[in-house]
């Protein structure tokens, strides 16, 4: 296949800045793209970690392309979903690139979705206290979201990513191709994510959104990588100005998350209800509330469920058949990492489809109350 000169997309951190490559047939051309990162592995392994499905779709285009450079790959499969990233999985990953002797100048590729981002982030953030990672996202989840701004992590019983460190990617591949093999309801769950970046700071996106959704969840070459740029470009802005998440701008990242969070726990963070389907809901909880406290109209908080809706997101609470009241979503928030010292939780709410801002003086008790109207 042959290659499309690629959107160039950079992440301005200083010292650590990086470039986000986005366009079709990228894993073909790796050898040529990456090739920075892969000169201290002319003579080792070219060591990539890959989630089995990616593998099975993607794996033999990124041999051919390194193979005919010269360059040889070492594999690690990881198992698909949220259990991969775990204590148990993290040691197995470390061990294994310590045995191929891996050093602070070498770089660690990861082939897959945000489970395996996260956890070679991580892995590569404490190897040797940190070498370098490339970041080969196939999902339209990892793509638009995990695979750029450098905060990685692991699951522990006490919740989703408490474990974890900023540590960024040295470069990104977007491949838009390999979404060509992504489930629907996979590429759903992506597409929350870039709703979310029309939401909180975009309108302008947000109605091309209304208007293209179907050109982007059909895979439409141009409007899928306009999408999938455009939210890459939001997020590289945000993390340009607050990196660690310290200023606050950052933080407008998790609208939907709060509430999402809550419903995903709930659920078990199961495939009854993918991260990016929580989200949905979350940013439309997020939109009612905002409603009820009178910061947006009924009219804007429907026009966002509905533009989620149409993508064949969930809209309604109601079509999960939770069987809990309010106070026990509200009981999961009480977890949630952003918890604040003096026991209050921010969120992230709209003053205005494209405007998003945190919210510090959220009575927990009304969030029960507003939930318990959502479940009824």
């Amino acid at each position: 296949m042959a290659v499309n000169t690629p959107e160039t997309i950079r992440v301005e951190l200083g010292g650590r800045s990086y470039d986000v490559l986005v366009g079709a047939g990228l894993l073909d051309d790796i050898a040529q793209l990456a090739a920075p990162f892969l000169e201290s592995h002319a003579s080792r392994p070219v060591p990539i970690v890959a989630d089995v499905n990616a593998r099975a779709h993607h794996g033999a285009r990124i041999e051919a392309s390194l193979g005919a450079a010269g360059l040889e790959v070492a594999w690690y499969d990881v198992a698909s979903g949220e259990a991969s990233k775990s204590w148990a999985s993290l040691e197995r990953l470390t061990d294994w690139l310590l045995s191929l002797g891996i050093t602070r100048s070498d770089h660690v590729f990861a082939l897959g979705g945000g489970v395996v981002g996260d956890l070679v982030g991580f892995a590569s953030a404490i190897l040797k206290r940190g070498c370098g990672f490339v970041q080969l996202p196939t999902t339209l989840l990892s793509q638009v979201d995990s695979s750029v701004g450098g905060k990685t992590a692991i699951n522990t019983s006490a919740g989703k990513n408490m474990i974890g460190a900023f540590h960024q990617p040295s470069l990104v591949l977007a491949d838009t191709d390999s979404l060509a093999t992504l489930p629907d309801r996979e590429m759903r769950a992506g597409y929350a994510e870039v709703i979310k970046y029309g939401l909180l700071g975009d309108a302008e996106f947000f109605a091309w959104l209304e208007a293209n959704s179907r050109a982007v969840l059909d895979r439409e070459p141009e409007p899928l990588e306009y999408a999938i740029a455009t939210s890459i470009r939001a997020k590289a802005r945000i993390v340009a100005e607050d990196e660690r998440e310290t200023s606050g701008v950052r933080a407008l990242l998790n609208l939907g998350h709060t509430f999402g969070h809550a419903l995903e726990a709930e659920t078990g963070f199961s495939d009854r209800l993918l991260h990016g389907e929580a989200v949905a809901l979350g940013m439309v909880l997020a939109a009612r509330y905002s409603a009820r406290r009178g910061e947006i109209s009924d009219t804007d908080a429907s026009r966002a469920a509905t533009a989620i809706g149409a993508s064949g997101l969930p809209k309604q609470i109601t079509a999960l058949g939770l069987t809990c009241n309010g106070e026990t979503l509200v009981d999961h928030m009480r977890h949630d990492k952003k918890m604040e010292g003096s026991g209050t939780l921010p969120f992230l709410l709209l003053k205005g489809l494209g405007e998003a801002y945190m919210a510090r003086d959220v009575e927990l008790s009304d969030v029960a109350a507003f939930l318990d109207k959502e479940l009824a």
